[in-house]
């Protein structure tokens, strides 16, 4: 019998015999495929490339369906230009009306043709750099043009003929302290009506003004067929002296050139209509009892700008009082600064076509496509004041009553106006968006938007 001199045991395990974690599924593994173990530094080395690889691949694939989603959707037409006009300086704006388009360039203003965009006028006396321009067809080969240059000085032109007309500087004064810059241009549609926000050193106003564009019409019809005549004239007395025709029609040249000069010597300048103000902070009452507050309110039927009220200073203060007190916390957390109130510095202001929500005289003849009224609201203001512009001028041109006050529940942030003049879109500061039927008075629909939004514009499509 044979017996084992050494007694029988279980080795130690050791570091070889251990499963790997890419090991344990050895039995899936393609035989054809088998490498040896690789010591260990080169196996963790082998693993990251492998995870950078894997990873490099799943961001082609995440590209490549991104490119095929994107080939799916409509392509954008992409349009490439097909002329372009030659300008004197640099262009800093333009605007179309008719077949010419205006540019607003460093050294004055150029009119080009829009069918072959070669320069028809321009516009170099003073070498004003404009930074904005609006134009508007009038009729007859007419346009009426307003432009504002860098010092913010407005220029209203009226282009004729191929021929630029200087008609008035609106804000120009020959105090420099008195000096007043623009910070907003609207031209009415059809050139009937503009809006100048003006902004001093310490207060800011809107200006109206009718601009007279029939009797412009007139005078330079009249002044063309006068000179159309002292032309001809001279240019039969020219050809029974002998004169050649090349001296003639230099000599119709200027004749042309002077009476175009004669023109805007004629051209009657805009009539001022309404000068619009900030409304003024509301304040504690003076009134002694409820009949002095109702005396001093034009019709009882609508609602005012809320200066005939009943609170004393007092009363203010105390409220002012309570409410710091009660919400001091969120206050102090918000770091509120106590800081006088300021007057709002811009406005925002739209022209509006007749409806029922302006009520004008029986007297008074409205055209469909010529507007009676504005809409003006301030920065700061829940009110949305309404101003007709067929009032006399005695009685409108410095006054700071609206003729209708719309009021809203938060600070209104911006407006809108469709092109067909009949909605009126407004949101507030609280992300609330009203559109309202101006022919019919009443609104269409409100849109409150849930998330903490602030609505900075609004646009009709």
């Amino acid at each position: 019998v044979y017996m084992r001199k050494l007694s029988l045991g279980i080795p130690p395990p050791s570091e070889k015999d251990w499963i790997k974690e890419d090991e344990e599924n050895f039995f899936l593994q393609d035989p054809d495929r088998k490498w040896d173990a690789l010591p260990q530094p080169v196996r963790m080395v082998n693993k990251l490339v492998m995870q950078v690889f894997e990873n490099a691949m799943k961001i082609i694939e995440r590209r490549e369906m991104l490119r095929e989603a994107e080939k799916l959707k409509v392509q954008p037409t992409k349009c490439f230009p097909t002329a372009e006009f030659q300008v004197t300086g640099s262009a800093n704006c333009l605007a179309a009306s008719g077949k010419y388009v205006f540019v607003g360039l460093s050294v004055g203003l150029a009119a080009f043709n829009v069918s072959d965009c070669k320069e028809v006028s321009a516009w170099d006396e003073v070498k004003m750099e404009f930074c904005a321009i609006h134009a508007s067809d009038l009729g007859n080969e007419s346009h009426v043009l307003l432009a504002v240059d860098e010092m913010g000085l407005v220029w209203l032109f009226c282009f004729h003929k191929k021929s630029f007309l200087l008609i008035k500087v609106l804000n120009e004064v020959k105090d420099i302290s008195n000096r007043s810059t623009c910070v907003q241009v609207v031209l009415s549609p059809g050139g009937d009506y503009t809006g100048v926000l003006l902004q001093g050193n310490t207060k800011a106003w809107l200006e109206i003004y009718q601009l007279p564009k029939d009797s412009w019409l007139k005078e330079m019809e009249k002044s063309l067929g006068a000179s159309a005549w002292l032309s001809c004239r001279e240019r039969r007395s020219s050809c029974t002296s002998g004169t050649t025709h090349f001296k003639a029609d230099i000599f119709l040249l200027q004749k042309s050139l002077v009476s175009a000069n004669k023109v805007a010597a004629k051209l009657i300048p805009p009539v001022l209509l309404l000068k619009v103000k900030p409304p003024k902070p509301i304040t504690g009452s003076s009134f002694k009892s409820p009949l002095d507050a109702l005396k001093k309110v034009d019709d009882g039927s609508m609602l005012g700008l809320g200066y005939n009220h009943l609170f004393k200073d007092s009363q203010w203060e105390q409220q002012d009082a309570i409410f710091r007190s009660t919400y001091w916390e969120y206050l102090e957390a918000e770091g509120e600064r106590q800081s006088k109130e300021e007057m709002p510095r811009h406005a925002t202001f739209h022209f509006l076509l007749p409806s029922s929500i302006l009520r004008v005289g029986p007297k008074m003849e409205v055209q469909p496509d010529v507007p009676v009224g504005i809409s003006v609201h301030w920065v700061g203001s829940h009110n949305l004041c309404l101003y007709l512009l067929n009032h006399p001028l005695k009685d409108k041109v410095d006054s700071d009553l609206p003729d209708v006050v719309w009021p809203c529940a938060a600070p209104i942030a911006c407006s809108a106006v469709s092109s067909c003049s009949r909605y009126l879109a407004l949101a507030c500061e609280d992300a609330t968006i009203t559109i309202w039927d101006k022919h019919r008075g009443y609104p269409l629909s409100v849109t409150a938007i849930l998330e903490e939004r602030v609505i900075r514009s609004i646009h009709f499509l």
